[in-house]
């Protein structure tokens, strides 16, 4: 029986957009929990948690931070803020 996946940006919609469960997002694009890990969209959902007021994001943010290159990390500051700018 096939299982009706959610796309991760949606779920986080659900979540209502709290900053827990953005950070969480973050979380699950790091460790690949769930999906295939991309440092690149965990930057980018931490980045906007921290935004919202997540300290525990804005550390983890910078943790990711150091392993990205300078164009990775253009590329999810890019992405964070076209979805602020959305939502």
């Amino acid at each position: 029986m096939a299982r009706f996946e959610t796309p991760m940006s949606e779920m986080a919609m659900m979540g209502g957009n709290s900053a827990d469960a953005l950070c969480e997002l973050g979380v699950n694009y790091a460790t690949g929990r769930g999906c295939k890990a991309d440092p690149v969209a965990a930057h980018k959902w931490l980045n906007i948690a921290a935004i919202k007021g997540s300290d525990r994001a804005a550390e983890l943010r910078a943790d990711v931070a150091a392993t990205l290159t300078k164009m990775q990390l253009a590329a999810a500051l890019r992405a964070a803020r076209e979805w602020m700018t959305m939502h």
